[in-house]
């Protein structure tokens, strides 16, 4: 019987036709095997926290199922293999008991590991690149139903496609990352002028290991947020602290102004402007994934680009003159980060380096603007993060991509017959 999924923020939905727990690779073979020979499609689902199409599977869909074990874990050699479908939580957990951690992250740890690969996830770091920098190797099930191990040596070409590969080069059954003795972070936040943190950001990212900051539309408030390595005993923030900064007043209040906000939204500005002058200074250590990753309890929907990361705060500007001009209501901050290049070729970051620019609506509300915001980062050669909302298509994404031709040359040989294809590979990568 067919069954209705939908993704965390509501913006997409599938009826497969069929849904197949995975158990293990061998059984995913066979199940590419006769979806070919049948002239079918599979998408494989994780958390469904992209907020494109990516997952939407209406023919047969694959769901994480068995398919999250932990391999093997090399701590002398700092490698760890796992199972396409364990979660970031998970895989965080493990990690650490073994003394052992990711060299960087997103801010979102629900995500299965291979949805976060697959779709270009990032975070932010001086030196420290994205989740696809970190992938030494890569187990797949291609088109035709084989089983191949790739990596840097072995075919190169698809390693250097799969890596950020959309689903569209195979099914990812397993992964190998490069991980580092555990560490903590030592998180200095703090609220700042608009001026002040554009001003200062170049300065600030190159003299501490993470920075980001988010930008408080209609206010002169950015809320700043340093992160640096440290092996200090931890100093967590209190359970209260942390309560109120995550929980309460990051989460429940936030959703209160919100909805209220949604309600009426001429009251926005004057909401903003509250929320900015609330925001508070902060020091604490913690152990690097539970700094790395927030709570995300309010839904949203959010659209993010990646620029040259000169371009990044000259974008900034512009947009934040084009929500004045337009006297648009945005009750969500536009949240601002940067990492060094890296070498997938279809990853956001590929061959530059690159900023980050995310903007969020409120669950249910007006997200049009998105569309003149992308115009003006379009005319920066910004290319749009995969699992977030766009309106881009293959032909002119393909320019903004150095290998383009050559990923799409590794597609055709991996999947001539499209079996990992849907709408939105069509849209984004071409038939």
């Amino acid at each position: 019987m067919a069954r209705k999924w939908q993704n965390w923020a509501r913006t997409a939905s599938a009826t497969p036709l069929d849904v197949v727990a995975a158990v293990d690779p061998q059984q995913l073979a066979a199940q590419v095997e006769r979806a070919a020979a049948a002239g079918r499609t599979i998408r494989v689902i994780g958390s469904g926290h992209s907020f494109t199409s990516t997952a939407v599977a209406n023919d047969i869909m694959i769901t994480p199922g068995e398919l999250t074990r932990v391999r093997a874990v090399d701590a002398e050699a700092g490698r760890i293999t796992v199972e396409a479908g364990i979660d970031l939580t998970t895989l965080c957990q493990v990690l650490d008991s073994h003394g052992l951690a990711l060299t960087n992250m997103g801010d979102v740890r629900v995500q299965t590991l291979a949805g976060a690969l697959q779709t270009g996830t990032h975070g932010c770091g001086r030196d420290t690149g994205t989740f696809a920098d970190m992938v030494v190797g890569l187990e797949l099930i291609l088109g035709d139903g084989s089983i191949v191990r790739v990596d840097a040596n072995n075919d190169p070409d698809l390693f250097n496609s799969a890596r950020v590969g959309l689903g569209a080069f195979g099914v990812v059954t397993a992964i190998t990352l490069a991980v580092e003795p555990r560490f903590r972070l030592h998180a200095h936040e703090f609220p700042a002028s608009f001026d002040e943190t554009t001003a200062s950001f170049d300065a600030w990212t190159a003299a501490h290991d993470h920075v980001e900051f988010y930008w408080f539309p209609h206010t002169d408030k950015c809320l700043v947020k340093h992160n640096d390595r440290t092996y200090d005993e931890a100093q967590p923030p209190g359970k209260f602290a942390n309560w109120w900064e995550e929980d309460f007043l990051s989460n429940t209040v936030f959703g209160a102004m919100c909805r209220l906000g949604r309600a009426a939204p001429g009251y926005i500005p004057i909401l903003n402007k509250a929320a900015a002058r609330v925001l508070s200074e902060r020091d604490y250590v913690n152990d690097s994934w539970l700094v790395f990753t927030s709570p995300r309890n309010v839904k949203f929907k959010e659209m993010e680009y990646a620029l040259p990361r000169s371009s990044l705060i000259p974008a900034l500007t512009r947009v934040r003159k084009l929500m004045d001009d337009k006297n648009w209501r945005i009750s969500f901050p536009v949240e601002v980060r940067s990492v060094p290049a890296d070498t997938s070729w279809l990853s956001p970051a590929t061959q530059r380096e690159t900023g980050y620019l995310a903007f969020h609506a409120f669950d249910r509300t007006d997200h049009e603007w998105f569309v003149a915001v992308e115009e003006v980062l379009r005319e920066y050669n910004g290319r749009p993060h995969w699992g977030k909302m766009h309106t881009r298509s293959h032909d002119d994404l393909a320019p903004a991509y150095p290998r383009w031709d050559d990923a799409m040359r590794v597609r055709d040989r991996v999947d001539p017959n499209r079996v990992f294809a849907n709408d939105y590979t069509r849209t984004v990568l071409g038939d």
